[in-house]
């Protein structure tokens, strides 16, 4: 069992330094160099500075043993030096430590955001059925927590190990030998007796602590999920205010909110009640500590072998060597929630990161495999052959689709709801993982209009110009197709800032998505239920600006309407590729 346990800290080990290597061999690299070791020397010259103010103490405790008054003051000066040193050396030590920190997380956030959106992982992440959940939180605090906890151990552990060698030795020449009388048996003579006492008292407590606080990892692990998915809840209901509303949906959405707070408060309970075992056996260890050096060194003292100086300084230094053993009981927990900087809520931290990172990366080598759906850009038109669809969980949804569209034509696509018609559109635009066959198109623009067309945060100028920049297209030409399609109120808001989403009724935002289409002039372009929430007269408008472009775009559509029929040349009913229900086996 030990070994097992041992190998799992092992590997934990590797996963976080898989987690950081990259930035300390980036082309950041030379600078987080400098800046680490700026933070160790900072680091290392601190313990120097703890090692001057415990002789300082030796020789003021003796001053005052002496009633030496003039000796007394000029200690005083010392320490305002000392003092003043080490004021300096703390405020640096945490600015640069910021300061890496903040580089650091920088470089981490940008390499993930660049690995969530390659190979449109973020959409597979959402297929996953919550296997990596919050993605956005792994990238948005994980890499904070990593970043700030990573180092926080990091160099406490330097200091802690620095400490231990730079007052062992001061510690060993303190303590003399400890003599044990054994009768008949002779005596028993330990030299440096309380640099042994140091390493026992540390040895159990550090056990100890282990055995105890175990659970937190997985319970921070679990915590940081129902955090997230709670946080998720409560934007939901901002993104979807107006279909609450007029549904009268609050008292649903309350125990929604509730449902998902309880679990936050449960498990924050269970880490509360584990914490509370730990600390009332770290407070003790604390403050018995405290006390436990002057108990070993009296005996010393009130033999008059050392004074009240030696017995300040012995106890001192015991406390930092045994301050130093004690570097994991201390850090193991540091806090709650996002406060917490210790050990247990580091392990949870980077398992989320990992799980993250490995899933990504597993997306990334299946996408540059090859595909199962094979999508070629070839030719002119759109070609579909042999393919099949499955939901997740290999459901069959679709078999044996074949769909050939002439480049310049308008093929309809319908079949019932559920049918498959929005998942073949998915599958055409590569990003539907789950099937075989294959699809080749046009290799020349390709537009695809969803019912709900997506508006990025910015200007009405950004999200009538997405996926393009606002700077790819003239005011004068924003403001012209906005008039095309009636939204020529908006003409003189391009750069308002604004909530678009939200702002914009879904008719509205229909006709934006119709605007970028004109914009940007696709070779080929997929409507799917684009113009379910406008007009009659509007969607023949819209269709006949499309049918009479002068750049003779291919369309390809979904939806229900009946009116869709007379704007398209073809029509295909995806029902008739629909695989039979397996038969009925229960008994007749």
């Amino acid at each position: 069992m030990e070994r097992d346990e041992n190998t799992g800290r092992l590997a934990f080990v590797r996963e976080a330094w898989r987690l950081a290597k990259p930035y300390w061999q980036s082309e950041d690299k030379k600078l987080a160099w400098i800046l680490l070791l700026s933070v160790i020397g900072l680091n290392l010259f601190s313990v120097y500075m703890s090692v001057r103010f415990n002789f300082w103490r030796n020789d003021f405790y003796n001053t005052l043993q002496d009633y030496n008054e003039p000796e007394f003051f000029h200690q005083l000066i010392i320490f305002t030096v000392l003092a003043v040193i080490a004021i300096v050396l703390g405020v640096y030590q945490t600015y640069l430590q910021q300061m890496l920190q903040i580089r650091w997380r920088n470089w981490l956030t940008r390499q993930y955001l660049h690995d969530w959106l390659k190979a449109k992982a973020y959409y597979r992440l959402q297929l996953d059925n919550g296997q990596t959940d919050n993605p956005d939180q792994r990238i948005a605090e994980d890499l904070n927590r990593f970043t700030e906890i990573s180092l926080f151990l990091t160099l406490g552990l330097l200091n802690a190990v620095v400490t231990l060698f730079s007052f062992v030795g001061i510690l060993w020449g303190l303590s003399g030998p400890l003599t044990f009388a054994l009768g008949s048996l002779g005596a028993v003579t330990i030299p440096g007796y309380m640099v042994w006492f140091a390493i026992l008292y540390a040895g159990i407590g550090t056990w100890i602590t282990f055995k105890l606080g175990r659970p937190l990892v997985m319970l921070n692990f679990v915590q940081q999920r129902f955090e997230a998915d709670f946080r998720f809840s409560l934007i939901r209901l901002r993104e979807n205010t107006e279909g609450v509303a007029l549904y009268d949906g609050e008292e649903r959405e309350h125990g929604i909110f509730l449902d998902r707070f309880g679990h936050v408060v449960e498990n924050f309970r269970a880490i509360m009640r584990r914490i509370k075992l730990v600390n009332w056996w770290s407070y003790f260890y604390a403050q018995f500590a405290i006390i436990f050096p002057y108990l070993v060194a009296a005996p010393r003292y009130f033999a008059k072998e050392i004074q009240l100086g030696g017995l300040m300084q012995t106890a001192d230094a015991f406390g930092s060597v045994q301050g130093a053993l004690s570097f994991l009981i201390n850090s193991y927990t540091t806090g709650t929630g996002a406060n917490d900087t210790g050990i247990a809520a580091w392990r949870a931290v980077v398992r989320r990161l990992v799980e993250f990172d490995d899933r990504v990366r597993t997306i990334a080598a299946a996408a540059r495999g090859k595909q199962p759906i094979d999508v070629e850009r070839e030719g002119e038109g759109l070609a579909v052959s042999r393919l099949d669809l499955d939901l997740p969980g290999n459901i069959p949804l679709l078999r044996q689709v074949d769909l050939s569209v002439r480049p310049g034509t308008a093929t309809l696509i319908t079949g019932p709801t559920g049918s498959g018609k929005s998942t073949l559109l998915r599958a055409i635009a590569g990003i539907w993982p789950y099937g075989k066959g294959a699809i080749r198109m046009v290799a020349g623009k390709i537009l695809f209009l969803p019912q709900k067309p997506y508006l990025p945060l910015g200007t009405l100028r950004d999200a009538l110009s997405y996926p393009e920049p606002a700077k790819a297209y003239s005011p004068v030409r924003l403001a012209e197709v906005l008039t095309t399609v009636g939204l020529g109120a908006f003409a003189g808001r391009l750069d308002e800032s604004d909530y678009w989403a939200q702002r914009l009724s879904l008719g509205e935002q229909q006709r934006l998505a119709f605007a970028r289409v004109l914009l940007a002039e696709p070779t080929i372009v997929f409507l799917d239920e684009a113009t379910s929430a406008l007009d009659e007269p509007s969607e023949a408008q819209f269709y006949d600006l499309l049918r009479t472009a002068a750049w003779h775009p291919t369309i390809v559509s979904v939806g229900h309407r009946g009116t869709l029929a007379a704007f398209h040349d073809h029509q295909k009913d995806i029902g008739a590729f629909r695989p039979a229900p397996p038969p009925d086996k229960s008994p007749s």
